[in-house]
């Protein structure tokens, strides 16, 4: 084998694992009976101590270059942080699949963000692309009732996606002067202080296999992740990582089939297939999805 052919193939198995790591965080929604507040504090709490100690073993610079970048920094995390949230009431509301397919919108937001925010031109192909989404979005939509648990989840996933669109068009301002582990170290410690306040008025008790769970959370599933992405990026061009990306939901959906028991329905992999087809399809076509892989290890 070609060395070449073998990193490529260490670069897809990374990326794939990561992926498999951001669609399998929505599941602990499900496992934890706690609040969205809580999963998000223990989730940055846990995952900025690891991207730390990452930034430490790898002699990464954790220096921020002046008080613009560290006010953008902070606003990209309060901004994370209102993402994660609405993304786990989502999930806890509907059903894992509900809360990854709405979430998976999001390139419909920045379809037509970035052309506003950063003077580019709208392209026919991310029009068609953001029909099929909404497509897909009303095969899902259980009803258009707001009373239904399972329209309010895509409503709060929805939210989620549009936080997560402002976020990656808010890092493109930045993130290209900074390593990956040190944006990510700050926008999660940003996040973990942004929620701590409303976690600590949560009258329940966390046990020693809440903890766990929320270690397991930070630290795997998020900062492992990160690295993960970072590390296939030498080995695989961006389009390509894009493109795995598209698969978050369909990963998700099967652990949440194999490990709680959750079959969607015929419906909802219906719409499913409609805007996991039209993110894939824009991917082949654009390396534009990078943010998607950069700025979610911190991932989904």
């Amino acid at each position: 084998m070609r060395q070449d052919e073998k990193k490529h193939r260490i670069g897809l198995a990374q990326i794939h694992v990561a992926v498999l790591l951001a669609g399998g965080a929505g599941l602990f929604a499900k496992l934890l009976t706690v609040t969205p507040e809580i999963l998000v504090t223990g989730r940055t709490a846990f995952g900025s101590v690891a991207l730390f100690l990452f930034a430490m073993a790898t002699s990464a610079s954790l220096r921020l270059r002046g008080a613009r970048d560290l006010a953008m920094v902070v606003l990209s995390g309060v901004i994370l942080a209102a993402h994660w949230l609405t993304f786990f009431l989502s999930i806890q509301v509907s059903t894992v699949a509900i809360g990854l397919l709405a979430f998976s919108t999001f390139p419909l937001f920045t379809t037509f963000l970035e052309p506003a925010i950063f003077g580019e031109r709208l392209r026919r192909q991310d029009i068609v692309t953001a029909f099929v989404v909404m497509a897909g979005l009303v095969l899902v939509t259980p009803s258009f009732d707001v009373g239904n648990r399972l329209t309010q989840g895509l409503l709060w996933g929805i939210g989620s996606a549009f936080m997560y669109a402002v976020l990656c068009l808010l890092s493109r301002t930045y993130a290209g002067r900074y390593p990956a582990v040190t944006v990510s170290f700050y926008q999660q410690g940003v996040a973990a202080l942004c929620t701590l306040p409303f976690a600590l008025r949560w009258h329940g008790t966390l046990s020693a296999h809440d903890m766990a769970y929320l270690a397991v959370l930070g630290v795997v599933f998020t900062a492992l992740g990160q690295g993960l992405v970072v590390a296939s990026l030498r080995h695989l061009r961006v389009q390509t990582t894009s493109i795995v990306f598209g698969l978050e939901p369909v990963y998700g959906i099967l652990l949440a089939w194999l490990l709680i028991g959750e079959i969607p329905s015929l419906r909802t992999l219906l719409g499913g297939g409609l805007i996991c087809g039209a993110v894939l399809w824009a991917s082949l076509g654009s390396g534009d999805w990078q943010a998607h892989g950069e700025s979610r290890r911190a991932p989904q």
